[in-house]
């Protein structure tokens, strides 16, 4: 293909974007930047090049507020002012949920984009913004090829075992199962791990640790099992998402406490979780510098939830012969890795306390553990770079 390549991550409450220069033998990031606090207080805007130079910035005033359109056509306008003279070739983008249909890219037309609103209520949370952006390129720039990338495709390996509820068929046939997510992330971890050491090519455990948190089981590659299921609200607790619960949590909430439909979704996805346990915030950093019980209430549970799955993963895998640490919290928190490979212990995880603290990415086990643990940082952006140039040249 020929021209640059945008890459672009529609959240809830944040645009992230990146454009590659794309060349014969490899994708050079150009510039990157982010829309963030989209319906907050004070909305915020910033573009970097390639080397982490602000190209230009923007704090919008305390009270003041930024729609989602708004951010769609600031986008617009953004792009082509540092593209220095390039045509934009092709826009990829991360779609949370690709359903049964799409367990691989694809190219959006209005068919699939019809396709992938039916999958909305699978994640409410990320699919109808994801969907937002494209609807609008499609219809200002009909012919400028799109490709959707589905964080649930990496884990497509898994077994029909390991994806089934013990629900009824007829429910089952309807595509209630298991899927799994941060599938972006977890396949470039399992792409450049074992350039870092050939024993990843075995039994490992990513940790995606970040406000969306959640587990992979990787063995030769591929997706094993998962932490999250049906949706991303299973699994670890999260910034704001409660993580696994007992379903009978969920008919108590509507039977005794007589919550709609409605307000338990508002519940489980933005009240729950680190904010909810801590009444103070999602933000892990914030918590860990509060004196207050409950942040570190917060705390250990989100430990306490790692803990248990990672023996649940090693089970699956049959042994382990690594972790790796990734995303927000995995990269920056050297307090979370600690107490994690304290936990894993008994799984022949020991910690280097000097390179944990270093939090530098690379190896933070000793050279004697018969399990390492790694700092390996995440960029689902290359990868649907990747992909977007793969698909366009009809590869």
């Amino acid at each position: 293909m020929k021209g640059a390549i945008a890459v672009i991550n529609a959240g809830s409450s944040s645009i992230k974007f990146a454009v590659f220069d794309e060349q014969a033998t490899a994708l050079r990031r150009m510039f990157a930047g982010s829309i963030r606090d989209l319906g907050g207080a004070s909305p915020r805007f910033i573009v970097k090049n390639g080397a982490g130079d602000v190209l230009e910035s923007r704090q919008w005033e305390e009270g003041s507020k930024l729609g989602y359109e708004d951010a769609i056509a600031l986008l617009l306008e953004t792009l082509p002012r540092h593209l220095n003279g390039q045509r934009l070739g092709a826009v990829g983008h991360r779609v949370v949920h690709g359903g049964e249909h799409y367990t691989a890219p694809v190219r959006v037309d209005a068919g699939v984009l019809s396709t992938l609103e039916t999958l909305i209520p699978l994640a409410p949370l990320h699919q109808p913004h994801n969907l937002a952006l494209i609807r609008t390129l499609l219809s200002v720039e009909p012919d400028l090829p799109q490709v959707a990338c589905f964080d649930t495709a990496f884990h497509h390996t898994q077994s029909p075992l390991e994806r089934a509820f013990a629900l009824p068929k007829h429910i089952t046939e309807r595509g209630v199962r298991r899927y799994g997510f941060h599938g972006l992330s977890y396949e470039y971890i399992a792409s450049v791990m074992t350039q870092r050491d050939p024993a990843l090519t075995g039994r490992v455990v990513v940790l995606h640790l970040g406000n969306g948190a959640s587990m992979c089981a990787i063995e030769d590659g591929k997706s094993v099992s998962n932490t999250m299921g049906f949706t991303a609200l299973d699994g670890l607790p999260m910034g704001t998402r409660c993580g696994a619960l007992d379903p009978g949590v969920v008919l108590y909430l509507m039977s005794e406490l007589q919550m709609d439909l409605g307000q338990v979704e508002v519940l489980l996805y933005h009240q729950s979780g680190l904010l909810g346990v801590s009444g103070i915030s999602s933000d892990m950093r914030t918590l860990e510098d509060s004196d207050s019980p409950n942040a570190k209430m917060a705390i250990d549970l989100f430990v306490h939830a790692i803990k248990h799955q990672l023996g649940a993963l090693a089970a699956t895998l049959g042994g382990l012969d690594g972790i790796v640490f990734t995303a927000g919290i995995g990269e920056n928190s050297s307090l979370v890795r600690e107490r994690v490979c304290r936990d894993a212990a008994w799984l022949g995880v020991e910690l280097d306390d000097s390179a944990n603290a270093a939090g530098e990415a690379g190896r933070i086990s000793t050279a004697a553990s018969a399990v390492s643990a790694w700092i390996i940082p995440t960029d689902e952006e290359v990868v649907i770079a990747e992909h977007t140039r793969r698909i366009i040249d009809g590869n």
